[in-house]
């Protein structure tokens, strides 16, 4: 089968790109052809394709002129170079299914009309709460909100939950009304949810209810047998920004001398962040940057535990599915995707979000319990292993590109 892949950004970012670029290399070893399409970047990995990409644009910071304001926003509601580079990909590899990820913004909804007007069936995996939430994060001022969901998107404006800027959070709901009154969507025949949570989120929204299907994500074991002794420390692993709620891990490991703490990846929040780790937790906070995947896994195996406590409703986080493929149990937010994944007091330990007391108690009890610890992460490793294992989800997601191409879901402009 040839499998074209769309992802903007085509290097290991978050969790959308890990998941693209692992599940690639996994169809390949299987026998399809995969190809990418998606926005220029310099980090990107190789592509055939590079040469038909837009060019490269970014959000994050809010534009600062007028000019540059109206260039992404006409960016977000439309890209001509994306609309003109997919066609152009489309007519050179003739792909056997298209498989969408996290494709707003950068690239736009135009490229799905070459899409449709080729005949060609898609997919499209649902990394995140955006068609439920102009804004993704489904936050306000700090903690989860669903003001959105089965409700008005200009809420977004009322609130003004792009940034605090009305005028962005104004651009965001245009953007989702646009999209939503154009049937922008309409072709893709199934949106794969990878967990039951976003699921739900997503059928409250309306959002095509009938094409959802759940299939939760995969992660690959470690290169070698699970280890024998328990590690020590903790490690939190994700981006650096305020959702991720990486200054109550920070907080909750200054409040208990014993612990260390080391942060893997980068982000906004990088400096303001090491200012916090020096003024609470001199010389037990070190921050390791971006890591590899191999980097990351030896990170993990060393840990006594992951911490992942998240302000917002994750999704099917990897910072939980990776630790648990190493054997390390995880102290994470009782919000949406983790509580999923984490069973309380069985391979991890559920906390209020924002309860730095909380995250403190339970890591301080894997602290004190090495065998226990020991144990709820081999815990964990069996339920990857049984329920979110490569084979079944390949299987799984074969299965979904069998029904669609299949089906006939109609076309648009």
């Amino acid at each position: 089968m040839k499998i074209l892949h769309v992802n903007k950004y085509l290097y290991r970012r978050g969790g959308a790109e890990a998941y693209a670029l692992d599940l690639a290399e996994l169809q390949r070893d299987a026998g399809h052809q995969i190809e990418f399409f998606g926005m220029s970047h310099p980090m990107n990995l190789p592509q055939t394709y590079q040469g038909t990409f837009p060019a490269r644009i970014e959000f994050q910071p809010i534009p600062a002129t007028l000019t540059s304001k109206a260039r992404a926003t006409g960016r977000m509601m439309y890209s001509v170079a994306a609309r003109r580079g997919i066609d152009e990909v489309l007519r050179r590899f003739r792909p056997d299914v298209v498989h969408l990820h996290n494709i707003y913004h950068q690239l736009s909804p135009s490229i799905l009309g070459p899409i449709s007007r080729r005949g060609i069936p898609a997919v499209m995996t649902l990394h995140d709460f955006k068609m439920a939430c102009p804004t993704y994060l489904m936050m306000h001022k700090g903690t989860p909100c669903e003001a959105c969901v089965g409700g008005s998107v200009f809420n977004a404006v009322r609130r003004r939950c792009n940034g605090g800027s009305l005028m962005a959070s104004a651009v965001s709901a245009a953007e989702a009304t646009l999209h939503t009154r154009t049937g922008a969507y309409d072709h893709i025949a199934r949106f794969i949810c990878p967990s039951r949570f976003l699921m739900g989120r997503m059928e409250a929204a309306g959002f095509y209810p009938e094409r959802l299907v759940h299939l939760p994500n995969f992660v690959a074991s470690g290169p070698g047998p699970l280890r024998a002794e328990p590690g020590a420390g903790v490690i939190f692993a994700s981006r650096l920004s305020d959702e991720k709620g990486v200054d109550v891990a920070i907080r909750a490991v200054a409040a208990r001398p014993a612990l260390r703490l080391e942060i893997a990846g980068d982000g906004p929040e990088r400096s303001s962040l090491e200012e916090l780790a020096e003024n609470l937790a001199p010389d037990r906070i070190r921050f390791l940057g971006h890591l590899s995947r191999p980097e990351l896994l030896d990170a993990l195996t060393s840990a006594r535990a992951a911490i992942v406590p998240s302000r917002c409703y994750e999704n099917q986080p990897y910072a939980v599915l990776e630790a648990f493929s190493q054997g390390v149990p995880v102290v994470g937010s009782d919000l949406g995707g983790i509580s999923e994944l984490v069973d309380h007091a069985h391979d991890g330990y559920l906390v209020a979000a924002g309860d730095v007391a909380g995250f403190a108690d339970a890591l301080q009890a894997l602290e004190d319990a090495p065998a226990e610890a020991l144990r709820m992460g081999r815990r964990g490793a069996e339920k990857v292993g049984r329920h979110l294992g490569v084979t079944r989800h390949l299987t799984d997601l074969d299965a979904v590109y069998d029904d669609v191409g299949r089906m006939s879901v109609g076309v648009i402009g």
